[in-house]
């Protein structure tokens, strides 16, 4: 089973976590601060579970030196749910963000689902719903006819396609829209190329808006976008 590896100092959640995810077959590593999860971190923990304050730093820190190393999927667990620390871990390259309090099961089902994904990320096929990008071929499909996109509109797609599930900033997505020859990438431009990536894909649905901080790609065709 996976190894995760939780950084918590509140001994009482760190026991609760640690005693539900054993159960569930996860071998479980923890510590409660930045210097010794640095000592104990290596490549082969499938997941981090991080929480953002520390007693000897953020968590924020730890997790921009994980993402330098490899790219471990990380899980923040944390009081703080404003929309700028969200975006911030988000940026950082976190894959999920749990606010405290929360239900063992919800983030057992977090886990699972980034687990999930995470080696979906080493195929040449990508995925979701009705939509499927062929990363060898550069192209992408909707209901397995072609779809004929821009450079701008396919990196948005493959951006979204590899993180699957997971939501990603405005600003996390204007860097990987940057056009290669520096020319700038706005906001609007960003607003525009997601709506016109959404038609040439047949009005999907499996590009989900989350208001006020960007957007995440989902299975299933319906609901709102």
């Amino acid at each position: 089973m996976a190894k995760i590896l939780l950084v918590e100092d509140d001994d009482t959640i760190t026991f609760g976590i640690r005693a539900a995810l054993a159960k569930k077959g996860y071998e479980m590593s923890g510590c409660a601060g930045i210097t010794e999860a640095k000592h104990i971190f290596s490549r082969e923990f499938a997941l981090v579970l991080l929480d953002l304050n520390l007693p000897d730093g953020s968590g924020y820190e730890l997790c921009r030196w994980i993402k330098e190393q490899c790219n471990t999927p990380i899980i923040f667990l944390t009081v703080r749910d404003a929309v700028e620390d969200i975006t911030k871990g988000l940026d950082m390259g976190a894959d999920d963000y749990v606010t405290k309090p929360f239900h063992i099961a919800v983030l057992e089902s977090r886990i699972e689902a980034v687990l999930r994904r995470a080696p979906e990320k080493n195929g040449a096929m990508l995925v979701c719903g009705n939509i499927s990008l062929d990363r060898e071929k550069m192209r992408a499909y909707a209901s397995g006819k072609a779809a004929e996109l821009t450079a701008m509109e396919y990196r948005m797609l493959l951006a979204l396609m590899e993180n699957k599930g997971r939501t990603l900033s405005r600003s996390m997505l204007l860097d990987r829209l940057w056009d290669s020859e520096g020319n700038f990438v706005n906001d609007n431009t960003l607003t525009v190329t997601v709506k016109r990536l959404r038609e040439k894909l047949g009005n999907t649905h499996c590009i989900k808006t989350v208001r006020g901080i960007g957007y995440r790609m989902e299975e299933g065709q319906n609901g709102a976008k």
